[in-house]
């Protein structure tokens, strides 16, 4: 069962899910958008070859901060970050997908899930289209559906990922 602003209310209302800092254009129709933090990674090419779960992954990022606005090259890989920190509960998981706009603007996301008990801000990567972008730091970017899963998780998610802030790299 998707979530409609009626239920998103009432769950954060009763503090059964957490959204800070909540603001009022955050709750929509049938999700929550959220707005773009100011941490960026970029992924830079490179000839060396990773050895996943050996090499550091962050030699293979170049990161910085955003005051205002982040600069977005033509055509790249980035990690982004929420402005808002999520708190699930066991009974709801989350599909996070770009707002419409930036979809026809020509951003690209993988399919990226919130998992049931999941805790912190949200890294997601995008492909940024083939022109330069300078993006206000606190944009509505991401619009998150929520879901209740036929029964609470008995195991909710307590993985590395856990609490994190500002973008995490991938951690092995």
């Amino acid at each position: 069962m998707i979530l409609s602003d009626f239920d998103l209310r009432a769950y954060l209302e009763s503090g059964r899910l957490g959204v800070v800092p909540l603001s009022s254009e955050t709750i929509r129709e049938n999700g929550l958008d959220l707005r773009v933090g100011e941490e960026y990674c970029r992924v830079v090419a490179s000839s060396r070859e990773l050895a996943v779960e050996e090499d550091p992954p962050e030699s293979y990022y170049s990161c910085g901060r955003a005051e205002d606005f982040l600069r977005l090259e033509p055509s790249s890989h980035y990690l982004l970050h929420t402005l808002e920190y999520l708190r699930m509960p066991p009974e709801l998981m989350g599909f996070v997908e770009l707002r419409s706009t930036f979809a026809r603007l020509g951003f690209l996301m993988p399919p990226t899930i919130v998992d049931a008990g999941f805790e912190g801000q949200l890294t997601v990567e995008i492909l940024t289209p083939p022109f330069p972008v300078r993006l206000r730091v606190g944009t509505r970017f991401l619009h998150v559906v929520f879901a209740k899963v036929a029964t609470p998780a008995s195991s909710t998610y307590r993985g590395k990922y856990q609490g994190q802030r500002g973008v995490t790299l991938p951690k092995w």
